[in-house]
């Protein structure tokens, strides 16, 4: 996959805009970037894009700014000059496709049958633009298709919301959506960038799915956590469940055998996709022990701590299962 489409898999949600008065490009860019979305697909459907592009990538450099409905060359060369770091389509043009391969620009074409799939395997793609996804099934459409394409990955558009964002993003064969939704055309004209700021950071919270997992209490030695631990299960009626290196009591109480990270203890956030988490939270300022990650038996990342402890207690996210 290229490193684009890496970074835009880390970040989870595309918002897809079109914008008519480029005067809004910049302050609608930071908007996205401090609600924790820094990427965006201008499309091509208004004469402002180009010149949005432009100033979005002059003036937000850390936003990863691409060009959305392109079809012909000259969009591409048009798009690519101005800024734009990756370019999506909404069907697949094999001429538009081999021009941006040959220059190395990161294409998703549209795709909504098996065969436009084998036509952009027989280019070269392993990830395509799923479109308009509701309306061609959804989810279960991309599953069934997946099946026989096993290392083809997919970025749905058209049709995703809230409310089904993590219906697609749980399938691990997407690398993001594309929507619309934390961008309203009203907002955008009244120039309500706080509102769109705050809509962002709703779709970022649906999606990261924080919640509190488990506490965990720091004993001096294997005996003390036992009477610690039994003392939860006596009084409350957790059940008591002695590990290798910690004891937990039900769910939410872990008790360490010998102390560990946090002078108090820790407390456990889980989240829906840890990853996306880890760089969601990198691009607000907070900075990870990646020394501490844990990872599970195929190999993927299970949990990691936060650098900085939170009133005496170290904090750590974990992948929720």
């Amino acid at each position: 996959m290229h490193e684009i489409l890496e970074k835009i898999s880390a970040i989870g949600i595309v918002p897809v805009i079109k914008i008519d008065d480029p005067e809004t490009a910049v302050p609608l860019a930071k908007a996205l970037c401090e609600g924790g979305l820094p990427c965006a697909e201008i499309t091509f459907r208004t004469a402002q894009a180009e010149e949005s592009i432009r100033r979005i990538a002059q003036a937000v450099p850390d936003m990863l700014v691409g060009a959305g409905t392109v079809l012909t060359t000259d969009q591409v060369d048009r798009a690519v000059s101005a800024g734009a770091k990756f370019i999506v389509s909404p069907g697949l043009n094999p001429r538009i496709v081999q021009y941006c391969l040959d220059k190395n620009v990161p294409i998703t074409p549209g795709t909504a049958t098996p065969s436009d799939i084998e036509r952009a395997l027989e280019l070269g793609l392993d990830v395509v633009k799923f479109f308009p996804a509701e309306v061609n099934g959804g989810i279960k459409a991309i599953k069934a298709m997946a099946a026989p394409y096993t290392q083809v990955k997919f970025m749905p558009t058209g049709g995703v919301n809230a409310k089904n964002l993590n219906d697609y993003l749980s399938f691990d064969k997407i690398i993001a959506c594309g929507g619309s939704w934390m961008v309203p055309p009203e907002l955008l004209s009244a120039g309500d960038y706080d509102g769109i700021r705050e809509l962002t950071r709703t779709a970022v919270k649906t999606m990261l799915g924080f919640e509190l997992a488990h506490v965990g209490i720091n004993a001096g030695n294997e005996e003390e956590a036992a009477s610690i631990a039994k003392l939860f299960a006596t009084v409350f009626g957790f059940e008591y469940k002695p590990g290798n290196s910690s004891i937990f009591t039900g769910s939410y109480v872990e008790v360490m055998k010998t102390p560990y990270l946090g002078e108090k203890g820790h407390i456990a956030i889980s989240t829906n996709y840890i990853a996306r988490a880890i760089a969601y939270l990198r691009s607000q300022g907070v900075a990870f022990n990646e020394k501490s990650a844990k990872y599970d038996a195929k190999g993927n990342l299970a949990a990691m701590y936060l650098q900085e402890e939170f009133g005496g207690f170290a904090v750590h996210l974990v992948q929720k299962k």
